[in-house]
């Protein structure tokens, strides 16, 4: 139920991807019941062909995540994370409210054990044909260089174990690739990932080769400047879009063919989707979830902060 285009774009989507997932994966609708299978109907879909969860609420954009998050016990969102928590769902994804997705994430799934802060990441394209991924993108806007040393440790995970990415290089966004270059946090994340031998630490690296490819695979940053960065990038890509500049780089530009962001650092695989989204990002932010679930991400993360 949530989005600007809920339900029916949820579950054009969801439609869409029916025959994208393995056959062995399930999707598992929460919202209200009527609804759902009336737009399921005008799609020609059987309503069977998924798992519906009927809930009575709906957590609005407007609504105080926290306080709405309790409140409307029986919103998709609520009721999604439980069955999240309980194990009843692998993986959840919604495009709902940002806020309420991350007070379910923190207090419904919990962070990891030895996790300081959870964080949220993007992945970008590059010249060299493989996505990049950079995080933070605007969960922690403050780091402690601990914090960031962190995401440069579950980037790299997720990098090998969702993206295919063998040995992936990480680096930190700096104003210059000297180790001498930056501010006293880019100095310090420098020395604590360099000394990190589970990671493969390359540097710095400047923003002129965020999408180059060319040095790194994991960027890490904090939020304030990662969501500068993919603000950006969204704003240049409509841009070439309006001058008519098309090709497979500025492709994969488009939101619609990422559909979300994970929460790395949770207990379960937890996805936010645009709140814009239209049925085929939803469609993709769908496949997503079943990707982070099937790379068994979560597992292979607690059990490097275990270590």
């Amino acid at each position: 139920m949530g989005g600007d285009y809920a339900p029916e774009a949820a579950v054009q989507g969801a439609v869409m991807a029916l025959d994208a997932i393995g056959s062995e994966s399930r999707i598992v609708l929460f919202g209200d019941e009527q609804k759902i299978k009336s737009v399921l109907a005008s799609e020609g879909c059987p309503a069977e062909r998924f798992t519906i969860v009927p809930t009575s609420e709906v957590i609005e954009m407007g609504d105080h995540p926290a306080k709405a998050f309790q409140a409307k016990s029986d919103s998709s969102i609520t009721v999604g994370f439980g069955y999240l928590a309980k194990g009843a769902v692998d993986g959840f994804a919604s495009a709902g409210s940002t806020g309420a997705m991350m007070v379910g994430s923190m207090y419904a799934v919990k962070p990891i054990e030895g996790v300081i802060r959870p964080t949220i990441s993007s992945l970008v394209p590059t010249a060299a044909g493989r996505p990049a991924l950079l995080l933070d993108v605007g969960l922690n806007v403050d780091c402690k260089p601990e914090v960031l040393a962190q995401y440069g440790l579950i980037g790299s995970i997720y990098a090998e174990s969702v993206l295919g990415i063998e040995n992936p290089r990480v680096a930190v966004l700096n104003i210059g690739e000297e180790e001498t270059k930056g501010n006293a946090q880019a100095k310090a994340v420098y020395e604590l990932l360099k000394a990190d031998e589970r990671i493969n630490f390359v540097g710095n690296v400047e923003g002129s080769h965020i999408f180059s490819g060319k040095i790194a695979d994991v960027i890490v940053c904090d939020g304030f400047v990662g969501n500068t960065v993919l603000k950006m990038a969204e704003g240049l890509y409509r841009i070439n879009l309006a001058l008519g500049g098309r090709n497979a780089f500025w492709d994969a530009m488009n939101y619609e063919n990422v559909g979300g962001t994970p929460v790395l650092g949770v207990n379960a695989p937890v996805i936010i989707g645009h709140g814009c989204s239209s049925p085929k990002a939803i469609k993709s932010m769908i496949l997503s979830t079943e990707q982070v679930i099937k790379a068994n991400l979560t597992a292979k993360l607690q059990q490097a902060f275990k270590n």
